[in-house]
């Protein structure tokens, strides 16, 4: 599920884009969500992709130079952009239109109220890539039903985006029998004619291997755990407290910051930190639940670290240092507002969190401030973390399509995915200037058309290399890189790292019991040996046997990492 993530908002690669107009909910990208990721091998419902078989269907690999950000990448973070350039230096990433002038239509998630398909929006995009997109926007909320409905139609629109989260169920094996193979277009040195696609890094490209072959165009991501501990800097600093930096400074910490007489609580739900304080194994998709260790493949429920990392987050509970709608199970987007009104000190959430909660204040607390601290280890000594998947959000192209289409499709994907610092960056994630946005002190403004019109689009049908871009906020650019930077360097990569499985149907729901669990055992309402019992009913009644299908993927395909 979503931990801390604001309702109401989309996931989007544009959370990453600054604009002191758009202070709304922070985008929830890339979040932790407990389901299996789709994945198979041609003419089978289960498996994976990699290896040498892997190598042969993915694009080569060319970094684009066309900007040097500010804070190069590093240890998988993303990279940081911390000012804003001037419309005359902004440079050019594609010199000539590749668009034919053809259709496509694109079904896509959106949260909120669609804009009008004639936007000026809309028209510039469709006039800048040669291509006439129509949209057809679905209610994000409901959108696996919506999803799940088209695929097992006969009438699938051109174009279909497919979040992460939503490949459960018979989407995966869907995948492989309505959407197009792209290898004849995108393998090897044929990506070069699309020279933003060919600069997306291989591990993302490595997640859009569905069913033995290149299917969809992955929105990249980095690799480092995007659910951060975040805490108000400003109330740390007003009431002499000291960052901890171990589970028990913490809880000594959160004991003595709680005033429940003055509505404030030390924390909000923080299970999903604990996991990276104690070093559970990834929780962002059921793959990375498994890794080799002594020779022995083993699931994140089976180790003494998830153990551990529930009774630390019950002790936070039962301490009463925990917001009350948290403890009454209000978590999500609350989570955040009770943070910024000073309710909670500390939450763990997305780290675009950070830019959306100071964006927000700047207008309504001017002594307002926060920022993350670095995770620790189970001791206070350095952490074990591992690394999430480096994409999570993918666009197919119907096999019905022809190839002039799936060609346009390519081309509205490399103007997309253009670069921060290119004239296409700005169309793709500002619109056009003086309707959609504003410059005002250098910095882009969006109007409240561009804030209606410009999202949950584009977004989806191309993206650069992870980047952060806050050219309003650039403390906020440089903290969020830096605090990735720290963290990837203890940051290790699974066994099933950038790998796109599907688990065979017998076993797909086999887990599904085990969040509803973990809550009810930080709650109090459950016992850590409620847990021990569920993973002992999990082993014999499949768990066992996804290991050796786990185990055979490994032997068979080796991994990705």
């Amino acid at each position: 599920m979503t931990p801390n993530s604001a309702t109401s908002a989309a996931p989007s690669r544009r959370s990453f884009l600054a604009s002191t107009a758009v202070a709304a909910a922070v985008v929830a990208g890339g979040v932790p969500l407990l389901s299996a990721c789709g994945g198979s091998q041609e003419g089978r419902k289960e498996g994976t992709t990699s290896g040498k078989d892997a190598q042969k269907i993915l694009p080569t690999f060319v970094a684009s130079t066309v900007v040097e950000p500010d804070i190069p990448a590093k240890n998988g973070s993303a990279a940081g952009f911390s000012k804003a350039i001037a419309t005359a230096d902004l440079k050019t990433s594609v010199p000539k239109k590749l668009g034919s002038g053809g259709a496509l239509k694109v079904m896509a998630p959106f949260w909120g109220t669609p804009p009008k398909g004639d936007n000026p929006y809309y028209t510039a995009m469709n006039e800048a890539t040669g291509v006439k997109v129509t949209w057809q926007n679905q209610d994000g909320v409901t959108y696996d039903q919506k999803l799940g409905a088209v695929l097992a139609s006969s009438d699938i629109p051109d174009v279909v985006v497919v979040p992460g989260w939503n490949l459960m169920g018979k989407i995966p094996s869907a995948i492989n029998a309505k959407f197009a193979d792209l290898g004849p277009y995108l393998s090897g040195d044929k990506v070069k004619e699309y020279p933003n696609l060919a600069a997306v890094p291989s591990e993302a490209w490595q997640r859009g291997i569905f069913g033995g072959q290149l299917r969809a165009v992955p929105m990249p991501a980095p690799y480092v755990t995007d659910i951060a501990p975040m805490y108000r800097k400003d109330i740390f600093e007003k009431k002499g407290y000291s960052v901890p930096t171990s589970p028990d400074e913490f809880l000594s910490w959160a004991k003595e910051a709680t005033d429940a007489r003055s509505k404030v609580w030390a924390c909000d739900d923080m299970k999903w930190s604990a996991w990276n304080f104690f070093g559970v194994l990834g929780a962002s998709d059921k793959a990375l639940w498994w890794n080799m260790v002594d020779g022995k493949l083993v699931n994140r429920v089976e180790t003494e670290e998830y153990l551990e990392a529930l009774e630390w987050t019950r002790k936070l509970y039962a301490a009463d240092v925990v917001h009350p709608d948290a403890v009454s199970g209000k978590a999500g987007g609350d989570a955040r507002n009770r943070f910024t009104a000073g309710q909670s000190l500390v939450f763990n959430g997305n780290i675009s969190a950070w830019w959306g909660s100071v964006s927000e204040q700047a207008t309504q607390n001017s002594d307002f401030d926060m920022a993350a601290f670095d995770i620790f280890g189970a001791d206070g000594g350095d952490p074990t973390l591992y690394a999430v998947q480096p994409a999570n959000i993918f666009t197919f192209v119907s096999k019905k399509a022809s190839a002039q289409q799936i060609k346009d499709f390519l081309a509205l994907c490399n103007y997309c995915a253009a670069p921060y610092g290119t004239k296409e960056f700005m169309l793709t994630a500002y619109g056009v200037e003086g309707t959609d946005y504003d410059v005002k002190k250098g910095l882009p403004v969006k109007t409240t058309a561009g804030v209606n019109e410009v999202n949950g689009a584009y977004d989806y049908t191309g993206n650069p290399a992870a980047y952060v871009a806050y050219p309003d906020f650039p403390e906020v650019t440089k903290g969020i890189v830096e605090w990735q930077q720290r963290m990837g360097a203890f940051t290790k990569k699974t066994s099933f790292f950038g790998l796109t499985v599907t688990e065979p149907n017998r076993w797909a729901n086999l887990a599904d019991n085990f969040e509803q669990l973990e809550d009810d055992v930080v709650r109090g309402r459950k016992k850590i040996s409620d847990v021990q019992q569920a993973v002992s009913d999990w082993k014999s009644k499949g768990g066992d046997g996804l290991r050796d299908w786990y185990k055979k993927l490994l032997d068979d395909n080796g991994s990705a990492s």
